[in-house]
């Protein structure tokens, strides 16, 4: 009996220790990521567009606390800047107000969705829904609404044995005719554009960028002087 009593105590306390509250559950992720002072990575991005055909493009992109981003690479790197800066503490970083919804199931891996609703005009951005797995402490999706871009996704896919919560993949997923996009994009492009008007063609007006990182180099320091003049640079 006092076994079965004991064994009992135990799976509610692992069951308790699933946070309920919000901002507890952000700041874990926040923290965690934290241990990550700074990094360099290989990357490699494929446009999956049916109606742009652009090349998959190499490149490397450096990063330093706490949202210094900076990307290198050979000719057009069509990668947006929310998919960069995937950083729990860029993404939150101004006022915000925190709602807990429920746990569920994604890609087999328990997760917490917490609504984020940032306070007054500031941004672009005026509703995110994040899933947390509170076990690892990371963000396995995020889905943000903004004021004039659609509503977009970014999928985190990780290694198996992660030694830091950063991401092995993401895809970032979009709606083409609300993205600010040129129609000719340093490319081949089709003459075929989506057609706004065929509901039924919505097919054609969703994008996906795909990230693959590759060849993580955290914590060895990296120069401030790498992300001076980076608007330029990523042009």
């Amino acid at each position: 009996m006092k076994i079965l009593i004991s064994l009992f105590l135990v799976l509610v306390q692992f069951g308790l220790s699933q946070s309920k509250d919000p901002n507890e559950i952000i700041n874990a992720v926040i923290t965690n990521f934290n241990k990550v002072v700074d990094y360099k990575v290989d990357v490699n991005i494929k446009v999956d567009v049916e109606f742009i055909k652009v090349p998959e493009t190499k490149a490397k992109i450096y990063f330093k606390q706490p949202d210094k981003v900076h990307l290198e690479a050979d000719g057009f790197a069509m990668l947006p800047k929310n998919g960069m800066e995937f950083s729990p503490s860029s993404l939150l970083k101004k006022d915000y107000t925190a709602i807990y919804e429920q746990d569920v199931e994604i890609n087999g891996f328990k997760t917490s969705i917490v609504k984020v609703i940032p306070l007054g005009d500031q941004g672009e951005v005026i509703l995110s829904t994040y899933w947390i797995d509170q076990k690892m402490q990371i963000i396995r999706k995020v889905e943000s609404t903004t004021k004039t871009n659609g509503t977009f996704t970014i999928d985190f896919t990780y290694d198996d044995k992660i030694k830091y919560p950063l991401p092995a993949k993401i895809v970032f997923a979009f709606n083409m005719d609300k993205m600010n996009i040129p129609a000719t994009i340093s490319g081949e492009t089709n003459n075929e554009k989506p057609d706004k008007k065929n509901k039924n063609s919505d097919t054609r007006t969703k994008g996906k960028v795909i990230v693959n990182y590759s060849n993580y180099v955290v914590n060895k320091g990296v120069q401030d002087s790498v992300f001076e003049d980076k608007d330029k640079k990523t042009k």
